[in-house]
């Protein structure tokens, strides 16, 4: 089997998107929530990490995850986490261990894909795009009209703190948001962190911590 190589940077900040393995009509990750809340703070326990944003969707989900100084090994704690939710899932619903993904190859992490897609996050305004998209992904998949009626998401946690209005991106071109035009800087601002070199000084963990 082919082992991808993932390019290595200890320390930083990073954008992940995780699939299930089989994506069609599946609400897996929405009906699961209580599964997925469980694998990421029983894996963070030995391997710590940060949660910076995130969204559920019923099929997939993105987050940004800062990494200790010195770390590099997020594919150790993805591995983990899906791992922990499949076993806990099979043991529920006797969930068979190998699903097959859309191109009919066994998946090793039962519900998920083998691979995940990951982004460095290289400064402050590629750490806003990128939380902007997050939370805006519910809207654009169709999955609600609205940012905020979408519950499995951390904007609730930013409104909360002040850092989004509730009516956050309401009037913003959805197109234009995922093209990263003028509407996408507006509507994707945020309150500055440190990116670079350290983890993010202030979490906004969502519905997975």
């Amino acid at each position: 089997m082919t082992e991808y190589r993932r390019f290595r940077h200890p320390g930083t900040t990073w954008f992940f998107t995780l699939n299930l393995a089989g994506r069609r009509g599946n609400r897996l990750l929405t009906d699961r929530t209580d599964l997925l809340r469980a694998a990421f703070p029983h894996v963070k326990v030995k391997h710590p990490y940060g949660i910076n944003a995130s969204v559920v969707l019923p099929d997939h989900l993105h987050c940004i995850l800062p990494l200790p100084d010195g770390d590099s090994d997020f594919s150790t704690r993805w591995g983990l986490i899906k791992a922990h939710f499949s076993r806990h899932l099979e043991k529920l619903s006797g969930f068979q261990k190998a699903v097959q993904n859309g191109a009919g190859e066994a998946c090793t992490h039962g519900a998920w894909q083998r691979r995940f897609g990951e982004h460095l996050i290289r400064d402050e305004a590629d750490y806003r795009q990128h939380i902007g998209y997050i939370h805006w992904n519910p809207v654009d998949h169709g999955w609600t009209q609205s940012v905020k009626d979408w519950p499995y998401s951390s904007f609730h946690r930013y409104v909360r703190r002040g850092v989004h209005p509730e009516n956050w991106a309401n009037d913003v071109n959805v197109s234009n948001v995922t093209a990263g035009g003028s509407d996408a800087n507006d509507a994707m601002r945020f309150v500055p962190h440190r990116i670079l070199g350290t983890p993010c000084a202030a979490s906004a963990p969502g519905t997975l911590e």
